[in-house]
């Protein structure tokens, strides 16, 4: 019987990962833990829950960007040494390992989606924590797959869809920042993605990148959730980067490529607008 442990399980991607894998119907075994009950900064409690045979998705991250620029050593122990302890604990026992990172891990300057093996050049501290994650996953375990990702959503919870949403409500008009480009990524889409990783046990040591296809800025993509629940569009304002201030700086640039994905026989996600039509006529 297979078996799953799925860490940041309250968080967005993670309910989905649960969920979907309940879902199948194929008697595999999901063990969910959420930060409050499992500390991946704590290499007993890891090794405590990881057995032979079973599949982790690391879900769990210290994920408030402002946040990390003043506490990154908070930031570092969550987004690296937890990823750390994760994959020695399933090296130990012969356990494989799918661990989430993130589009931070880029300098943000490219004009073309970034490949799997370009450079890394992180500009904030949280996107230097996740690449330390990184780097560490494949140290302990090199058998392990890094998935990094990008602008990841869902219709429930905090998150950019949400929260225009309610500003539709709350606001006349709201400005949104025109120059980041990136890639709205659908949790539930991120979520059958690593799924099918893990039923895939040909999928190892390597890194892949998983969006939904295609590209927009902040704005647009602002713009397409007022057009999908019925607003108008016109009420959303284009502002620059500059205009929005924040601890930490944002990638300019956030397109990630699918081709190793595609080259791992892996299938490639929908486009992000058809991804975003089906969020918003979905229940949860």
């Amino acid at each position: 019987m297979n078996a799953i442990v799925v860490t940041g399980a309250h968080g967005q991607l993670g309910r989905r990962v649960v969920s979907l894998a309940a879902e199948r119907g194929d008697g595999t075994e999901v063990f969910a833990y959420s930060s409050a009950d499992l500390d991946i900064t704590d290499l007993d409690a890891v090794a405590a829950v990881v057995s032979a045979g079973v599949t982790v998705i690391n879900c769990a991250a210290y994920t408030a960007v402002d946040a990390a620029e003043t506490d990154e050593a908070r930031a570092l122990a969550v987004n690296a040494d937890g990823p750390r302890n994760l994959a020695r604990a399933c090296g130990r026992v012969g356990a494989r390992m799918i661990h989430v990172s993130t589009d931070y891990v880029f300098d943000g300057t490219a004009t073309e989606p970034y490949e799997v093996d370009a450079k890394t050049a992180p500009q904030s501290a949280y996107g230097r924590t996740k690449l330390a994650g990184e780097l560490a996953v494949f140290e302990e375990l090199p058998e392990a797959v890094v998935v990094r990702t990008a602008w990841v959503y869902d219709n429930t919870g905090k998150n950019f869809v949400t929260t225009m949403r309610r500003l539709e409500g709350e606001r006349e008009t709201i400005s949104v920042v025109s120059d980041q480009i990136g890639s709205p990524t659908f949790a539930l889409d991120l979520a059958s993605g690593l799924l099918e990783i893990e039923a895939d046990p040909a999928v190892i040591g390597r890194t892949l990148h998983l969006t939904n296809a295609g590209q927009a800025s902040w704005f647009e993509f602002a713009r397409a959730v007022f057009t999908h629940i019925g607003a108008d569009a016109e009420r959303v304002r284009p502002c620059s980067s500059a205009d929005y201030v924040a601890a930490a700086p944002r990638p300019a640039y956030s397109v990630l490529s699918s081709a190793a994905w595609v080259d791992a026989g892996l299938s490639p996600a929908r486009p992000w607008s058809d991804a975003l039509t089906a969020a918003l006529t979905q229940s949860g």
